[in-house]
């Protein structure tokens, strides 16, 4: 039996680059949600949209959200006893979620937990998109383990608030 080989994805949510044209944001919120009244797949101007916004060129000054993640991702790589890591954004960003799992299975992982930077319940990403993206990979990636390591133990979140408050 081949030996596991684990990735781990942190999935924050995306910002949008305060550069980036405030039409071409409007423009894909409004066909999203024009979408999903209709219960539809995307449209080629949908994709299109998406996909410039989360290729936008980005730096620190223009979308601190990024570089943000970026931090608490190293940081996060640095505890994780040498398993393949990526970062994911669920809009505005890239790499998608499907881009980063599929990143780590070329690069031999066998075994890919996904984690959030959004901790409580209730959110469309953490609690709908995310577990919907992960149950269309694992038809497509069979023999890959992908488990969420979501919800959250409200406890955990509570003490690591307390912690940063302490300090203030």
């Amino acid at each position: 039996m081949a030996m596991a080989i684990r990735g781990v994805i942190l999935v924050g949510h995306g910002g949008i680059p305060k550069d980036c044209p405030q039409e071409l944001v409007m423009r894909l919120k409004r066909l999203e949600a024009q979408r999903r009244a209709a219960k539809m797949q995307p449209s080629p101007e949908e994709i299109e949209l998406d996909t410039k916004i989360r290729r936008w060129p980005r730096t620190a000054e223009t979308e601190p959200y990024k570089t943000g993640l970026e931090k608490v991702a190293a940081s996060l790589r640095a505890q994780l006893d040498g398993a393949l890591f990526a970062v994911a954004y669920n809009e505005f960003c890239a790499p998608t979620l499907e881009e980063s799992v599929e990143e780590l299975i070329k690069k031999g992982a066998t075994h890919i937990t996904v984690t959030t930077t959004m901790f409580t319940p209730g959110g469309s990403h953490s609690e709908v998109e995310i577990p919907e993206i992960l149950d269309r990979l694992r038809k497509q990636y069979p023999n890959i383990m992908l488990r969420y390591a979501w919800p959250f133990d409200m406890d955990l979140i509570a003490a690591m608030l307390a912690t940063q408050i302490k300090q203030f």
